[in-house]
């Protein structure tokens, strides 16, 4: 299993969550996603953007995520990301923040996540 492509997009308004973003790589054994932590932030929530039926944006908070075997699961605007609540004020763009992701097994893994400006795009 491995992680890559990590990024933070800070909030356009202070005080509001940024969000976390990276790709998931399952390895030769399956996985469960159960948490994220992070210095830059006092809490992590895995979340899940959806559309209804009639078209309308829905957010979800997900308890755990499912890694396959082999398989890969992004985690991008507009689909699957990590809500990052009480960003610290001195998290700035530019600068680089570990994520820990935290699997029911006990395995955990780290990667150094670029921050990026409020409105940036996927990476």
């Amino acid at each position: 299993m491995k992680v890559d492509g990590a990024w933070i997009r800070l909030p356009a308004v202070a005080g509001q969550p940024g969000a976390a973003y990276f790709t998931l790589h399952g390895g030769r054994e399956a996985e469960t996603l159960v948490s994220v932590s992070t210095r830059a932030a006092d809490k992590a929530e895995i979340h899940e953007s959806i559309k209804d039926a009639a078209g309308m944006a829905k957010m979800t908070q997900l308890a755990s995520l499912d890694l396959p075997v082999g398989a890969e699961v992004k985690f991008a605007p507009g689909g699957k990301h990590v809500m990052l609540f009480g960003l610290v004020p001195n998290v700035h763009a530019g600068e680089k923040v570990p994520l820990t992701l935290h699997f029911a097994s006990g395995h955990e893994a780290t990667v150094v996540a670029d921050v990026a400006v409020p409105g940036a795009e996927q990476r």
